[in-house]
């Protein structure tokens, strides 16, 4: 039974992971056709990064997701830290919703947001995109934070009030240190989503702000090229990097036991 599973488990890895390594490989293919293997080459990568609007488009999304990542995990932070405080009935209940953001499909969350900001009249743009990336990023930081601060319960925090700390070196000097595992765990995360975003950007983006899905999406119409093979792999590179050390940090700490205090 345990063969089986781990067999079944291994094909459904390579059904998933297959499509990106050829993705990778085809990137370095010295032909614009896909079809054949032609040889080895770098000068797709190289022309890639002289292409003005990769470039742009590049600069457009770091400064969305950085913008994104530092509003978001604060919020999220605040908010999981306050849910904290309530008992568990009602902590329970009011968490429920944070769960509404990533249940609900991505179509229907950015044709949502387009009708809020065009009943705002907010012209779409950067500013937009960053509003809307804020509003499915705070989710995830929340229930992040939620499970780490519930896996720490509230014994540290009370003992320190009871031998004289105040709130706020409760906080600074308790709550905070456990918790900062989680908070970077959580910001990486959140970096990672806003990045590679492209249903909610593709309703809520304007002039000027087309991110790096977005520009993937319009090369796409026209064709695949080595071009875009490269950029998908860089992409998807940087993903892999920045979910791994998300991973990391959120089981920093912790060992994988449940319940264990995160220190």
């Amino acid at each position: 039974m345990k063969k089986a599973l781990l067999t079944y488990s291994s094909f459904i890895l390579l059904f998933l992971y297959i499509p990106l390594v050829i993705l990778a490989l085809y990137s370095f293919n010295d032909s614009r056709i896909n079809a054949a293997w032609k040889g080895f080459t770098l000068h797709w990568y190289a022309d890639l990064f002289q292409n003005e609007a990769v470039i742009d488009a590049f600069w457009n999304s770091l400064l969305i997701a950085l913008v994104t990542t530092a509003a978001a995990t604060a919020l999220g932070t605040l908010c999981a830290l306050g849910l904290h405080t309530y008992k568990q009935r009602t902590r329970t209940m009011l968490s429920g919703f944070m769960y509404v953001p990533i249940l609900v499909p991505d179509i229907l969350m950015g044709l949502s947001l387009l009708l809020v900001f065009s009943q705002l009249h907010w012209e779409l743009g950067k500013f937009t995109l960053i509003v809307a990336h804020i509003t499915f990023s705070i989710s995830f930081v929340v229930i992040l934070l939620s499970a780490r601060l519930a896996s720490m319960g509230k014994t540290l925090q009370e003992a320190a009030s009871d031998l004289g700390a105040t709130p706020w070196q409760t906080f600074r000097y308790v709550t905070l240190p456990a918790l900062l595992p989680g908070i970077i765990s959580a910001s990486l995360l959140t970096f990672t989503l806003s990045i590679d975003d492209f249903v909610i950007s593709f309703f809520v983006s304007g002039p000027g702000s087309t991110t790096l899905p977005l520009y993937i999406y319009s090369m796409v119409k026209r064709g695949i090229t080595p071009e875009i093979n490269a950029l998908s792999t860089i992409l998807v590179g940087m993903i892999v990097i920045l979910m791994i050390l998300s991973e990391k940090f959120q089981t920093k700490g912790t060992d994988g036991r449940k319940g264990q205090l995160p220190f």
